[in-house]
């Protein structure tokens, strides 16, 4: 007994030890662009910033602030954030609460079609025509609706749902609620986990998304930020301040952007972790 307590002791430890280093590997990069952020360009481009300030300046995030067209596009990207995922918890949440139902005609032939879209994605091409077709171009509108409803997040929700206990939804029918106001009344209150934890994967994607600005977006006005942040990397962005100065911003900008995100988190992270969880106890 006591060999298996020290053998699990030493486990234990290895454990720890081997995720405290895998954590600092993640954490070390985020620190040097920190730093950095807080460094003179020149020392940046020396390569003498680590994880700690070389000749301490806020000039970077002086640059920042007064950029307007940096608050622009960080406007973008929170309006396409906030109705964006708006728009996924609803069109997820009802379509998973009617999935939900074994008893739907159909179900099964649905969720192959939701599972074959998991398997393979459709091709950029006839997805930019029918974005195009739908007089969608140079509009928010095409960066939120294609990614409308996600495959993955809506498998969790329906597990989710599964788990309510049916005497909920009978007695609610039994009391004369519509399928709506079940819905709305009894379920989607119990549901907050899984929607905290497929809001938040929906928000990232939004927040963090890229490539569907720079396909369906030629007006530079209604850039989001990631793609003014590329235009920044590239050197692209008109800016007026000097190469030099320009890494220093450029840090700046990254940290600035994941602030958002990183504020959020801790105060969902109960509900997030119990959403996990539970959306993939049953199937």
């Amino acid at each position: 007994m006591t060999r298996v307590n020290q053998s699990r002791k030493w486990f234990e430890a290895g454990n720890y030890l081997f995720l405290s280093l895998v954590s600092l590997s993640v954490l070390l990069p985020f620190l040097n662009i920190l730093a950095g952020s807080f460094s003179e360009g020149s020392a940046i481009l020396q390569g003498l910033v680590t994880i700690f300030p070389v000749n301490f300046t806020l000039e970077n995030y002086a640059a920042v602030i007064h950029d307007a067209g940096f608050w622009k596009s960080f406007g973008i990207s929170v309006y396409i954030t906030v109705l964006g995922t708006a728009l996924n918890l609803t069109f997820t949440s009802l379509m998973a609460y009617g999935l939900a139902r074994r008893e739907l005609k159909g179900r099964s032939t649905i969720l192959l079609i939701v599972l074959f879209t998991m398997i393979f994605t459709a091709p950029i091409v006839p997805t930019y025509l029918l974005v195009k077709s739908l007089g969608m171009l140079d509009t928010l509108w095409a960066v939120m609706i294609p990614s409308l409803v996600s495959g993955f997040n809506l498998l969790i929700t329906i597990s989710f749902f599964q788990n309510i206990p049916d005497g909920l939804t009978e007695a609610a029918r039994m009391d004369g609620c519509s399928e709506y106001r079940t819905f709305w009344s009894i379920v989607l209150p119990l549901s907050m986990p899984v929607m905290t934890t497929i809001g938040l994967f929906y928000a990232v994607a939004h927040w963090n998304g890229y490539f569907a600005a720079m396909m369906y977006i030629r007006d530079a006005s209604w850039f989001p930020l990631q793609v003014k942040l590329k235009q920044l990397m590239d050197g692209t962005a008109g800016d007026a301040t000097s190469i030099t100065m320009r890494e220093g911003v450029k840090m700046a900008t990254i940290i600035v952007a994941t602030i958002p995100v990183m504020s959020i988190y801790p105060f969902i992270q109960k509900h997030f972790v119990k959403g996990a969880m539970i959306g993939s106890v049953k199937g």
